[in-house]
């Protein structure tokens, strides 16, 4: 018997299947609530090279939905207690992990590395950059995940198919998050398992491919849903995100967070302001970035300033410590 019996005897997969999975290089960015199943799940199956990127660090809060950490984890940083655990689980996988955040600086040569991307950072402005690079890079399919309360979904993006900008163009209505709103453990599990399945239905080239497909989990109702949206068009406009490192000189960057958020501003040169403050703002012929916490505000200032006759916007998600 070996370690991998049970999953070569499933028709689908065999000894060629398993030899797909060794070969596969996927990049993990999380290791909260959706990242905790989804390494488990592929060091489980064998995958042969895991990159993960989380900057966070175990909390006793995170416990009841993470299961890969312990009491005794709590203050060390996430990838690292994450790697570890990974190891446990199946020394054969390499893993390398990065205590850092995923950012528009970083994502591309993460994106250019791996074969396939997973979403499991529960960050929209996360989820924007990881989809623009990934559409970028053409054949980089992204398996991305959202889940609040006892509902969420996950779904296959990029790589041939729509991106999540075509799935979803404008941002929610609320800021809502799993620290404001709340969670239950066994609905952000479940979600992040099936990451973790559309991942490796992908590497083995299964039909139907899950690029295009969506999955949605309610566990309120105990419905489980879904659509395809193979087809759907990209948006004419999408607004960036950057980063600190990447402002230019010229930039006119507006920090939508006070003083007593953010202490330190986006930039020297940014200019602070409310929110309301955007539709006195006078016109730019250069480029004018947006600053604040998660990019909700940001996003919705710009589209606002793009409504005016902006020609050419940014934004930057920044938390408080810069």
């Amino acid at each position: 018997m070996t370690r991998y019996d049970r999953q070569i005897a499933l028709p689908e997969i065999g000894e060629t299947g398993q030899a797909k999975i060794a070969r596969a290089h996927v990049a993990v960015i999380g290791a909260g609530g959706l990242g905790c199943p989804v390494l488990q799940y592929l060091a489980g199956a064998g995958v042969g090279r895991i990159t993960l990127f989380d900057p966070d660090h175990v909390e006793e809060s995170n416990l009841h939905r993470q299961p890969l950490y312990t009491m005794a984890d709590i203050g060390r940083p996430k990838a690292q207690a994450a790697r570890d655990r990974v190891l446990a689980i199946n020394p054969g996988v390499g893993v390398s992990a990065h205590v850092a955040p995923l950012s528009p600086a970083n994502a591309p040569s993460i994106v250019a590395e791996a074969d396939i991307v997973i979403d499991a950072a529960d960050s929209y402005a996360v989820s924007y950059i990881l989809s623009d690079t990934c559409l970028a890079a053409a054949g980089v399919p992204l398996i991305a995940a959202s889940v609040l309360g006892r509902t969420g979904y996950a779904g296959g993006f990029c790589g041939g198919a729509p991106s999540l900008r075509a799935v979803f163009p404008d941002l929610p209505a609320s800021g809502a998050t799993c620290a404001t709103s709340g969670v239950m453990g066994p609905a952000v599990g479940m979600i992040g398992a099936l990451q973790a399945q559309l991942a490796l239905h992908w590497i083995l080239g299964l039909d139907p491919s899950p690029l295009g497909r969506m999955i949605t989990v309610d566990l309120a109702r105990f419905h489980l849903g879904g659509f395809t949206f193979h087809g759907e068009a990209e948006p004419p406009r999408a607004i960036p995100f950057v980063e600190a490192t990447m402002l230019r000189p010229d930039d006119r960057v507006i920090d939508l967070r006070d003083a007593i958020e953010a202490p330190v501003p986006a930039a020297p040169q940014a200019i602070r302001l409310t929110p309301e403050a955007l539709p006195d703002l006078p016109t730019s012929h250069g480029r004018t970035v947006l600053c604040c916490t998660t990019g909700l505000r940001a996003w919705r200032g710009a589209e606002l300033l793009a409504t005016r006759g902006f020609p050419d916007l940014a934004l930057i998600a920044a938390k408080a410590s810069g």
